[in-house]
C-alpha cells in the first residue's frame, strides 16, 4: 500500500487511536457523552489470505500486540461504548479469549463466526438476543459494525457515525476514490470507465438502529448471507432505510497487505515517540535539566511534560505517555525509581505498550566514593532486570561531579524511545551526557536486563 506522507494522520499518542483524537494535544480520550447506548461488532473471522501470511492478519503481533488488540482498544476506552462483541472462526475462539484475558481488554465478549462475513456479523448481532442457554448482552441502541483490521478509528468520528445512525437509522463511512474504477469485456478489453468525482469508497465504521439491523438480517436471502459484502445495502433493500454518508479520515485505512502491517508498525511506533514525561525533584539542577530537555524536544514537535516529584504518586501524569526520564540527585535515584515503577505496576500502564523508563542520577557531591557509584551501578542493573519482566525497559545514566548545566540538549536520544524491541546503543546514553557541562563525567552506562524466560 502507498500512501503519501502528507496524507497520514497522525494523532498526537497512542491512545489517540483508541479513542478519537483527531491530531489535537488538548482533546482528552473519552471525554464525549452521549445519551443513547453504543455496542459495537468486530467481524474478525477472515483468513488473511491477501497477506501471503500463515497467520490471519488480524492476529499478526508487532510491538509484543496482536494487531486486533489496538482494534479493541480504539472502542474500549471510549466511555460511552458498552459492549464489542468480536467474532471470529472456530479454530480461533481460545486465542482470542487468550488476547482478551492477557492485555485486560473488560468490555469484549468473544463469539463464534460463520462461513461468510454476513454470517458472522450476524452471529455478533445475536449476543443481544435471549437464546436458550445463553445470556444475552444488553441491546444497544446503536451498533456500530467495524472491520477488526482497521486500528486507527478515532472517537469523534465514531461519534458521527453514532448520532448519524440514531437520527437516519443507518450511517457509513465513505472516502474519495483513488484511482479510476473501470468495466472490461468478457475478452480482457477495456468496455467503459466511471468518472471518478461521482462515485465513493464504502468505508468502516458504519452505525445503525440495532432493530433495523437485525431485521434486515433476519429477511435477507441465503443469497445476500453467501455473497453480500454491504451492511448499508440491506438495511436500505430489507427496511427501505437510505444511510447517511459521512466522509472519514485518511486514518480509516486497512490493513490489507503484508506491507500494511509495517506500516502500521511504524505508524505506532512513531507516535509512541511524540510525547514524553519527566519526573524531577526541587533542586536546581534537576529542574534545569528538566526544563532544557522539554524546551529543546518541544523544538522538535514533541510533547514533554515536566511532573514533580511530590505529585507522582497520583498516577494521573501517566496516561498520556509511555516514555520516562526520572531526573534525581545524589542518593535518591534508586528508590524514586522504585516508587515510579510501582506506579507503573499498580495502574497496568506496560500492559498495552512497553514503557521506557530512563533514570538520570546527577551525584553533584564531591564526597561520593567509587564503591558507592558502583553499588548504585548494580542496584539499577537488579532493577532493571526485574522491570523488563514487566514489560518496562529500564535504562541508567549515572553522572558524577555536575554542578552546572547547558541549556543545549541533544534530541537524537528521543527517537529511540519508540524503538522498544531493541535497547539504545551506547552512543544514545553517550549524547544525553553531553547536555550537561562537565566533559569529565563518568562514563554513561546502559543498563539491559537480560531477556525474560519465554511463556
Amino acid at each position: 500500500m502507498e500512501t503519501k506522507e502528507e496524507n497520514i494522520v497522525r494523532p498526537t499518542n497512542p491512545a489517540s487511536f483508541l479513542a478519537g483524537e483527531t491530531g489535537s494535544k488538548e482533546q482528552i480520550p473519552g471525554c464525549f457523552t452521549i445519551d443513547f447506548t453504543v455496542a459495537v461488532v468486530l467481524p474478525a473471522g477472515g483468513s488473511g489470505e491477501r497477506t501471503g501470511l500463515s497467520t490471519p492478519k488480524q492476529f499478526c503481533t508487532f510491538l509484543n500486540r496482536p494487531l486486533i488488540s489496538y482494534t479493541i482498544q480504539a472502542f474500549e476506552r471510549i466511555t460511552w461504548i458498552e459492549n464489542i462483541v468480536v467474532v471470529v472462526a472456530k479454530d480461533s475462539i481460545d486465542l482470542m479469549v487468550k488476547i482478551v484475558q492477557k492485555f485486560g481488554h473488560q468490555k469484549v465478549k468473544v463469539v463464534l463466526g460463520g462461513s461468510t462475513r454476513h454470517k458472522s456479523i450476524f452471529n455478533g448481532l445475536l449476543a443481544f438476543e435471549e437464546r436458550e442457554g445463553e445470556s444475552a448482552l444488553k441491546k444497544p441502541k446503536v451498533v456500530i459494525i467495524h472491520d477488526a483490521v482497521r486500528p486507527f478509528v478515532e472517537e469523534d468520528f465514531l461519534l458521527k457515525i453514532a448520532i448519524a445512525a440514531k437520527q437516519q437509522g443507518a450511517s457509513g463511512a465513505i472516502r474519495p476514490l483513488v484511482s479510476t474504477v473501470i468495466a472490461t469485456t468478457s475478452e480482457g478489453y477495456l468496455d467503459h470507465s466511471l468518472e471518478r468525482a461521482k462515485y465513493r469508497a464504502s468505508e468502516m465504521p458504519q452505525g445503525f438502529l440495532y432493530d433495523i439491523i437485525y431485521q434486515a438480517y433476519v429477511q435477507c436471502s441465503e443469497t445476500d448471507f453467501e455473497f453480500g459484502t454491504e451492511c448499508l445495502h440491506l438495511v436500505l433493500q430489507y427496511c427501505g432505510t437510505n444511510a447517511r454518508l459521512i466522509e472519514g479520515p485518511h486514518t480509516l485505512w486497512k490493513v490489507t497487505y503484508k506491507q500494511d502491517l509495517f506500516a502500521a508498525e511504524s505508524l505506532i511506533k512513531e507516535t509512541l515517540a511524540q510525547t514524553a514525561c519527566v519526573v524531577t525533584g526541587l533542586c536546581e539542577e534537576s529542574t534545569r535539566l528538566a526544563g532544557a530537555l522539554q524546551k529543546t524536544l518541544a523544538s522538535q514537535d514533541m510533547h514533554v511534560d515536566i511532573v514533580p516529584t511530590s505529585q507522582r504518586s497520583s498516577g494521573t501524569f501517566i496516561a498520556k505517555t509511555w516514555n520516562f526520564v526520572q531526573v534525581t540527585v545524589n542518593g535518591a535515584g534508586l528508590a524514586d525509581a522504585e516508587e515510579l515503577l510501582k506506579t507503573f505496576e499498580e495502574t497496568a500502564h506496560s500492559v498495552l505498550y512497553s514503557v521506557v523508563l530512563i533514570l538520570v542520577h546527577l551525584g553533584v557531591s564531591e564526597q561520593t566514593s567509587a564503591s558507592e557509584r558502583m553499588a548504585a551501578l548494580g542496584g539499577i542493573r537488579n532493577l532493571a532486570a526485574e522491570a523488563k519482566r514487566k514489560n518496562i525497559l529500564l535504562y541508567g545514566i549515572l553522572l558524577d561531579r555536575v554542578k552546572v548545566l547547558i541549556p543545549a540538549v541533544s534530541t537524537r536520544p528521543c527517537r529511540w524511545w519508540a524503538q522498544q524491541e531493541v535497547p539504545p546503543p551506547p552512543s544514545f546514553l553517550n549524547e544525553a551526557r553531553g547536555t550537561l557541562e562537565n566533559p569529565g563525567a563518568d562514563a554513561v552506562l546502559p543498563f539491559q536486563a537480560p531477556a525474560p524466560a519465554s511463556h
